[in-house]
């Protein structure tokens, strides 16, 4: 299915229409909590740069989220043919849609270990802190490399729920608008509560092993993984709320003459 094919279609749907408009929106919701975890990463891979770059750097991953989304739509034809075997090992083939989910779930993995083992070793010093800043053209690098991988769940995703393309394409414009809106205040909430960014970056560990497992050909149901990664936000959102009301009630230490 071909950007042709989709468009050739004549006056087959009215995109006012309630189907249309249920389509969109189911597939627009999908579209943001399949985007949840890009939207993460981008925050965290961005904060490594210099405080004034962070935001540009998070608006141009996902714009380019977005572009790499439509194009890869335009091109719906070839994104399920990644559903045909590349090659043979030891008797099994592996897909194109497997080897991308494979490759990017190891590139997640590594990546969000190598933040984990940033944040416990932290920096001794300002100087060194300066030096280990990563430079923006491998930032922007790293989270294109991730916005392929996630995009290729979200095209297929969008092409399964309705062969139009105005509908897909809306779908994932609106996806990115909101995720633009959220983003900064995600990197804020990150970077106001560490913790919350350790368990962010635990997450894209889960994440990471549900890709390579699934390009390893076993299935993993999303929704266990969501529910399992809402409890663990639910306790650290709970823990948060009872460090705040147990320095309230910290009691003042009397004044000393």
């Amino acid at each position: 299915m071909l950007i042709d094919d989709i468009i050739a279609q004549p006056d087959t749907y009215d995109l006012l229409s309630a189907r249309s408009l249920g389509a969109l929106a189911a597939l627009t919701g999908l579209e943001i909590v399949l985007g949840i975890d890009n939207v993460v990463f981008i925050s965290i891979l961005a904060s490594r740069l210099e405080p004034a770059k962070q935001k540009l750097a998070r608006r141009l991953g996902l714009i380019l989220a977005m572009l790499g989304r439509i194009l890869l739509l335009m091109l719906a034809g070839w994104v399920m043919t990644l559903n045909n075997d590349w090659f043979t090992l030891a008797g099994r083939g592996f897909s194109g849609k497997e080897v991308f989910l494979l490759a990017g779930g190891i590139f997640l993995v590594y990546k969000a270990t190598h933040e984990i083992h940033h944040q416990i070793k932290g920096h001794k010093s300002d100087a060194m802190a300066s030096k280990a800043a990563a430079s923006f053209g491998m930032v922007l690098t790293q989270i294109l490399i991730m916005d392929m991988v996630f995009s290729i769940d979200s095209v297929i995703t969008a092409v399964g729920m309705t062969p139009h393309l105005p509908i897909m394409v809306t779908a994932v414009v609106v996806s990115i608008v909101v995720m633009i809106a959220f983003a900064e205040f995600i990197a804020r909430f990150i970077k106001t509560h560490p913790a919350f960014k350790m368990l962010g970056l635990a997450f894209l560990v889960l994440i990471g092993v549900m890709l390579a497992a699934e390009g390893l050909g076993e299935h993993i149901d999303r929704a266990y993984v969501y529910v399992a990664m809402a409890f663990a936000l639910l306790v650290e959102c709970l823990q948060m709320l009872s460090e705040k009301r147990n320095k309230k009630r910290k009691p003042v230490p009397p004044a000393t003459d």
